[in-house]
């Protein structure tokens, strides 16, 4: 079978420049559409699935395995597994164990809080609807509060402080993540140190910076066990991770989490439930699983509008060359070899608006911070969500072309001759 030259179909499309416009913005649409979806939950699953270190175990309140949220121990209990579990990794004698208190609370900022306040002497008369808007804006978002010690730099490898110093026990004072800023939709100008947040109805001093990248940790706002517990008025700690030891050089021996699980069993007292770190934000990731379907199947049903506004671009352009597609078939070429010419004549103009699509991806959305109820992520455009945007360029071409195609080439040669 012969088939038209590859040249033909390029030469097509610049035929009508409207035309091409739209087909290669549409594509371009819900290609980007789709790198969006896929993005968004590479992103989600990444972020809560890398959070967990390698060796850590967290240790919770029995019946709170699905929250550490929710649960509650004894405030006693980190110093009995230092001196109880063996295996446990130290430095310089100091126990990689770290009791840590976790709670959502709202956080203003404080040049909003001020301003409340400010209005709110003014007197009802004055300004009674800027008073309630401002101490509403004062009351701020909800955002994850870590009350740690100073351990919590050993457990949690991931975390580096990229500015400013550790926050101090006693005066009020709290370091921020790379992406809090997200969270409490302000600009990062905000949450530079030196800046003050209004939590528990007074003001906190920022004096530190943090990553933890790849991982939901960088939204969370971190400050001192003993303030937190103080400003939530609790004598109990949400949670301890302690991080094993593989093999102790000392020793000669080392650590596993089946040791943690036989200490738990042995102190029933204490009402604890070990898991490890990565599994307990692999669950989480699991519980989030509806969202990332919603998220596909958005994707999806736009994706099918955007294939059915192609099918009638498609049709429009190949109705009005019906007496050309007539004059091929009678020289000589076949129907399959113009079917052949015409989807690589969609599939060329699809390709080009994915590749503008994946290129905005790559270079605006990979990285994009998204909030949601964990705090925040990163929307992650990987080889496999650019592998999925270019394939769905490509079929938006070919399921596209080949109806009208079809259709346009049902008539006979001497109807589609004389066709206008």
């Amino acid at each position: 079978m012969r088939l038209l030259p590859f040249e033909y179909a390029v030469r097509n499309l610049g035929r009508a420049p409207s035309r091409l416009f739209l087909s290669v913005a549409g594509a371009a649409m819900v290609v980007l559409l789709i790198l969006v979806a896929g993005g968004f939950v590479r992103g989600m699953s990444q972020a809560l699935r890398a959070t967990g270190g390698e060796h850590n175990v967290i240790l919770m309140g029995a019946g709170s395995e699905e929250s550490v949220e929710r649960s509650e121990i004894e405030a006693g209990v980190p110093g009995v597994l230092a001196a109880s579990v063996s295996g446990v990794r130290t430095r310089a004698g100091v126990a990689y164990v770290s009791p840590e208190v976790h709670v959502m609370l709202p956080v203003g900022i404080g040049a909003l809080a001020d301003a409340a306040g400010s209005a709110s002497g003014h007197g009802a008369a004055n300004a009674p609807t800027s008073s309630a808007s401002l101490s509403l804006k004062a009351k701020g978002r909800q955002v994850m509060m870590r009350g740690i010690t100073p351990a919590a730099a050993l457990v949690h490898e991931s975390v580096s402080l990229t500015e400013g110093r550790w926050p101090v026990s006693g005066n009020d004072e709290v370091i921020v993540g790379r992406m809090a800023a997200t969270v409490l939709g302000v600009a990062e100008s905000e949450l530079n140190v030196g800046k003050t947040l209004t939590i528990d109805g007074r003001p906190w001093t920022i004096v530190g910076r943090f990553s933890a990248p790849g991982t939901v940790v960088e939204a969370e706002l971190w400050l001192p066990l003993a303030d937190l517990m103080t400003a939530t008025k609790r004598e109990t700690i949400s949670c301890v991770v302690l991080t094993l030891d593989p093999y102790n050089e000392a020793t000669g021996e080392g650590a596993d989490f089946g040791d943690i699980a036989a200490f738990t069993k042995t102190r029933p007292d204490l009402e604890l439930v070990p898991m490890t770190e990565r599994e307990y934000y692999g669950k989480l990731a699991n519980f989030f699983g509806p969202i990332k379907i919603v998220a596909w199947v958005t994707a999806g049903l736009i994706a099918v509008g955007g294939l059915f506004g192609g099918l009638n671009t498609m049709y429009a352009a190949f109705a009005s060359r019906i007496r050309e597609l007539g004059t091929l078939q009678s020289i000589g070429y076949r129907r399959l070899a113009i079917v052949w010419s015409m989807v690589q004549e969609s599939t060329l103009a699809t390709a080009a608006g994915g590749l503008f699509a994946c290129a905005v991806g790559v270079f605006l959305l990979d990285g994009l911070a998204v909030r949601f109820s964990m705090g925040a992520f990163g929307l992650l455009i990987d080889e496999s969500v650019i592998g999925l945007g270019l394939l769905t360029g490509l079929a938006l071409g070919v399921v596209g072309a080949l109806p009208p195609a079809v259709r346009c080439l049902r008539p006979t040669i001497p109807v589609a001759l004389k066709a206008v």
